[in-house]
Order: C-alpha cells, then sequence, then structure tokens
C-alpha cells in the first residue's frame, strides 16, 4: 500500500464508554496517536488491533460497512484480507485460525 489509509473515525465522535468513542471506538489518546502514524503498513495494525479491541468491547458492529463506506469515498484500500473481514461483518478479533482452535 502506498495511500494513505483515511482514519478510522466514522464522524460520530462521542465519548462515553469509558472514555471510548461511541461511534469507532477509539480513545482520543487513540485518535492522536492514529494521526502521528504515517507509514500504511503501521496503519493496517492499528486497525487491526481497533477491530480486536471493538470484538472485546462488543458494541460495535456498525463500525466495518461504515468505515468501508469511508474507504470507497476517499478511493483508498486496505489489506485483501483485512477488507475482506471487515465487509463480511466480522470482528477480526474473534476470528480463530486453525491453530488458535487445535484443529490443524
Amino acid at each position: 500500500m502506498s495511500k494513505k489509509i483515511p482514519s478510522p473515525c466514522i464522524d460520530v465522535c462521542k465519548f462515553r464508554r469509558e472514555g471510548h468513542c461511541i461511534g469507532c471506538s477509539m480513545t482520543k489518546a487513540q485518535k492522536k496517536l492514529y494521526k502521528s502514524i504515517k507509514k500504511p503498513e503501521q496503519q493496517e495494525a492499528f486497525l487491526l488491533m481497533l477491530t480486536c479491541q471493538q470484538a472485546q468491547m462488543s458494541r460495535y458492529t456498525h463500525w466495518g460497512p461504515a468505515y468501508l463506506k469511508k474507504l470507497k469515498k476517499k478511493k483508498a484500500k486496505l489489506a485483501d484480507s483485512l477488507a475482506q473481514r471487515l465487509s463480511e461483518g466480522e470482528n477480526v478479533g474473534t476470528k480463530q485460525t486453525s491453530r488458535e482452535s487445535g484443529h490443524g
């Protein structure tokens, strides 16, 4: 990836759930951190961490479709594996590999 990946913010920005935004689950510190990340690979790693956080907190099933819409509008792309998981509505943090489940 050579193009900057847009912020995970989906323009809700209401910090309630113990300091987490009800739209994207980021804290104010995480929003500031994302703005400082310049390399697309690191931005995707941040998105992976964020989806794991959302899965643990639950209540964020709306974020994936809203973020994909934002990416489409800005003509930005994610790594295929992450984009596929978001489009399928899966919480990346809850998906087990065959190795993790003991079947492989």
